[in-house]
Parts: structure tokens; C-alpha cells; sequence
């Protein structure tokens, strides 16, 4: 008979994230391929898994076309190796797409259908380009279900600044501005760089190379530097390329396991998920999207706010997130909220991004056994938040001084 079960993070790796276009470091690799080396990497580092106990693989791409479709957890799995008797599937909630993949496989692990499972994401935006093979259903706009401007997200973020006049334009540059300086102290320390799988790139004139660090990253933005920036999205705006995550290609994945498997196989999970929730929104402002799933998943777990020690927020838009930490009463700079930078910096690969906050929170869990519990969590085209809470497998239950 099958058990309920808990369920653990076990471990996590990505590849480095490039600029997205054909002066970016993956304009000559394949989607696909950048999901194969991440999924190789994390079954290598986790030897006492055996291939043969994957019991399913679930990869997300918000484009499932070209080298991005053909049921990706399927091929990839094929192409990683794995044996032919381990499933897969694809999956798409857009820039969910990743923490979806973790949430439906933790579901069949928690009905003790699974024991094992890989979830991740990838995301090619150089060969993908947002929304470019979509062909949105004219009843949208014609019956004034969505508005059109719901389709672009640059739109949707600068509604959020039209509906909380105190968040400002120069809160938001500040927010920028520190997430690049953020994501490189991380990397001076040496954070970021042991769970990046390092990825052989060919350039414009066939020349091989190494990708080995994340791509967009512009450590010495200053607040002036953000000020003078054109504000594509509407005239005299306020969202600028400063203050939203540049267009960019990667792949991330996840190990994942049940109670059982964990004890059985010896292994040592680094987080364990505590509750997960999905919210929808308008969608014309779909960035307040995570403040109702955040609240959801909170209530599910029974714990208040004030009980997250650390948060791991998608920076889609700066005004995204502050519009959230501005709901919960937490200030734009504090400390719990994103220390190694964010997508702003390092970069939103949409459908892969979701495991990356995850694989930067179980970093931070090992080494602050002083926090109990962390939050990752995003906004979502089309009007959605998800948000998944963690527990510190580390947690000693010493507050730090």
C-alpha cells in the first residue's frame, strides 16, 4: 500500500545563464541540450541514486516548440542517459513553469506514488522569443476578458506603479541596483559557482568555449546610470531594462524525493518542503500574483509571515517584488530577501527559473541553521503567483545574534 510522505529537496544544479540573442554565449546550443547537461551533472554529484529509481521526469519550457518541444522530459531523459525504462513529460505555467514541475512531482511523492523524481526547466528565449508562436484567442480582447496590454508584461508592471503611487520609480532603480551588486558579492564569495554546471559553447566563427558564470551580470549599475534609462514599456514610465530581468536562455533541475527513499538510499536532502499554492490574478497586473499564493501556501502550513527567514523572490520587475514586501510589511532592503541578488542580475530563462530560487535557498539554508523556514516564490504571465515553502533540514533552533 502506498504511503503519504514527506518530501524532500534533495538537490539541485543549472547551467550559467546567457544573454539571450545571437551575441549571447547559447545562441549555437540547443534548448534541449542545455537541459541534458544539467540533468547528467545532478545525477552525477548524487551517485547513490540509482538512474533506474527515477520514477518520472518533468521538464518545463513556456515555448514547446522546436528545440524546446517534443515532450522534453521524455527526450531529455533519453539523451541524459537514463534508462529507457524511466517516463517523462513537459510541462508550461510560463514563468512558473520549473516550480510546477517541483510541485506536481512532490504531489505524487507525497501520495507515495513516487519515491524519486527529476523536475526542472528550461528555457531558450534566443530561439524562443516570448509569445512569438502564440496565437492568443481573439475572444480575449473582442469579449474584454483580458485587456492587450496583459500580453506584455512590461505593461503589466508598470500598472503596478499606476496602482501604488508609493512605490516609486526611484525605490525600484534602488532595488535594481542592489540586486547587481548582491548576485556579485555572491559570486566573489564563491556561492553562486558550485551548483553551475559548466557548458561547452560554440561562438559565431565556430570557436569552442566554457560557460562557466552567468552572463548578464553588470555589478557596477549606479542609481544615475538607472535614471537616465529610456522607459520602453510606456512614455515617461518607470520600468526600465535596469529595473526588469534581461531576456535570457538556460536550464536548471532538481532531485526530489519521498521519506522512504531518503532513508533507504542514505541520501541528505537539503530542504523539505513544507506547502505549496498557486493564485490567479488579473492578469492585467499580473505582478501582484504572488502575494495571494504566498498567502495561500502560508495558511496551508499554518505559519504567519514573520516566520520566513528567508525569501527567494523572482525579480521579473523590480516593482513586482516591492509591491509584495510592501503587502507583508517587509522593507525593500532587508536582509532575508534575496541575499545573492536575483533574476534582475542573473537572469529569468522563464520556465527555468523556478529551481533556480530553490537551488540559491537550499545554499543559504546550509549555511543559517539560525532560520527554520524559507519562501520561494513569482509572478506569472497571464495572471498567477506560486509560491512554495521550505524547511531547513539544518535548523538547530538557535536565533542568530
Amino acid at each position: 500500500m502506498a504511503e503519504i510522505s514527506d518530501v524532500f529537496f534533495v538537490d539541485g544544479m543549472r547551467t550559467p545563464f546567457g544573454r539571450a540573442g545571437e551575441k549571447g554565449m547559447y545562441w549555437n546550443t540547443r534548448a534541449d541540450d542545455l537541459a541534458v547537461k544539467a540533468t547528467i551533472a545532478l545525477m552525477d554529484r548524487n551517485p547513490e541514486v540509482p538512474p533506474d529509481r527515477v520514477d518520472d521526469v518533468a521538464i518545463a519550457a513556456t515555448s514547446q516548440t522546436g528545440d524546446q518541444g517534443l515532450t522534453l522530459g521524455r527526450s531529455v531523459a533519453i539523451l541524459a542517459g537514463l534508462p529507457q525504462t524511466v517516463p517523462g513529460f513537459a510541462i508550461d505555467r510560463m514563468c512558473a513553469g520549473a516550480m510546477t514541475s517541483v510541485t506536481t512531482m512532490a504531489g505524487s511523492i507525497g501520495v507515495g506514488m513516487y519515491d524519486v523524481a527529476l523536475a526542472g526547466g528550461v528555457e531558450h528565449m534566443g530561439h524562443h522569443p516570448i509569445g512569438a508562436d502564440a496565437d492568443p484567442n481573439p475572444r480575449f480582447v473582442a469579449e474584454k476578458m483580458v485587456d492587450p496590454g496583459a500580453l506584455n508584461m512590461g505593461v503589466t508592471a508598470e500598472r503596478i506603479f499606476d496602482r501604488f503611487p508609493h512605490l516609486t520609480k526611484e525605490r525600484s532603480d534602488r532595488y535594481g541596483m542592489l540586486s547587481q551588486q548582491k548576485l556579485q558579492a555572491a559570486y566573489d564569495a564563491g556561492k553562486i559557482q558550485p551548483d553551475l554546471v559548466p557548458v561547452a559553447v560554440k561562438d559565431a566563427e565556430g570557436a569552442w568555449g566554457l560557460a562557466t558564470a552567468d552572463e548578464g551580470r553588470r555589478p557596477q549599475t549606479t542609481m544615475a546610470d538607472l535614471a537616465s534609462l529610456k522607459t520602453p514599456f510606456r512614455p515617461h514610465g518607470r520600468v526600465t531594462a535596469g529595473t526588469s530581468s534581461p531576456l535570457t536562455d538556460g536550464a536548471t533541475m532538481s532531485l526530489l524525493a519521498g521519506g522512504g527513499a531518503v532513508k533507504q538510499l542514505g541520501l541528505a536532502p537539503k530542504m523539505k518542503l513544507v506547502s505549496f499554492a498557486f493564485a490567479g490574478v488579473q492578469p492585467e497586473i499580473m505582478g501582484i500574483g504572488p502575494i495571494p499564493s504566498t498567502e495561500k501556501a502560508l495558511r496551508k502550513a499554518g505559519l504567519d509571515i514573520s516566520d520566513i527567514g528567508l525569501f527567494e523572490l523572482n525579480e521579473a520587475f523590480a516593482i513586482q517584488v516591492i509591491s509584495l514586501l510592501d503587502h507583508f510589511g517587509i522593507a525593500d532592503d532587508d536582509p532575508r530577501v534575496n541575499p545573492w541578488g536575483g533574476a534582475i542580475a542573473v537572469g529569468h530563462p522563464l520556465a527555468a527559473s523556478g529551481v533556480r530560487l530553490m537551488i540559491q535557498l537550499a545554499a543559504q539554508f546550509a549555511e543559517r541553521p539560525d532560520v527554520r523556514y524559507g519562501l520561494t516564490a513569482m509572478c506569472v504571465g497571464l495572471g498567477q503567483g506560486g509560491s512554495v515553502i521550505w524547511e531547513n533540514p539544518h535548523f538547530n533552533g538557535k536565533k542568530k545574534k
